[in-house]
């Protein structure tokens, strides 16, 4: 009876979701999500959201994603988000900052160099009801040593004209 048991739960707790889904980065930036039909309470979703790093000097990247419901017991759970490499190794693991009927999460990959990359949200659907989730994705060009060294040496510059002046006058 106990093994009947498991395999039932094992057969309603199938993956669904519509995976891989390439993502249309605009301006460096992008929305992605994905919903759920009724009549999947129990099943869970793992959900990869792909894109392409041009830039050979790298890029920051910075995504959140979020579901909302009436209710916790509604809707559905979100319980991972992670950037992985086009190779499925794992670049950053994302961070819950609200879960319930409100499900937020972040994540965040630093200096990813050029390549395939992917999001991955997994999550569960806890009720019999549609449910979805989206999200936004930014990729962000990291700064050349160079412009550091510009952006000091102006500061310097400033700071050396602000006290000349200072002491021209006292």
């Amino acid at each position: 009876m106990a093994g009947a048991s498991l395999a039932s739960t094992a057969v309603q707790a199938q993956v669904i979701g519509d995976s891989p889904q390439a993502l249309d980065l605009v301006d460096n930036s992008a929305f992605f999500g994905d919903s759920l039909g009724e009549g999947n309470s129990g099943a869970t979703f793992a959900d990869r959201f792909t894109f392409t790093v041009d830039d050979a000097l790298g890029v920051n990247v910075d995504a959140i994603v979020g579901s909302v419901s009436r209710s916790a017991d509604v809707g559905l759970d979100i319980t991972g988000l992670w950037i992985y490499n086009g190779n499925d190794t794992l670049i950053s693991t994302g961070t819950s900052l609200q879960t319930g009927a409100v499900d937020v999460w972040t994540v965040a990959g630093d200096s990813l160099v050029a390549g395939d990359y992917y999001l991955r949200v997994d999550g569960n659907v806890v009720s019999g009801e549609g449910a979805s989730f989206g999200g936004a994705v930014m990729l962000a060009p990291v700064p050349e040593p160079e412009t550091y060294g510009m952006m000091l040496g102006g500061l310097g510059v400033l700071g050396f004209l602000a006290r000349r002046r200072q002491s021209r006058r006292g």
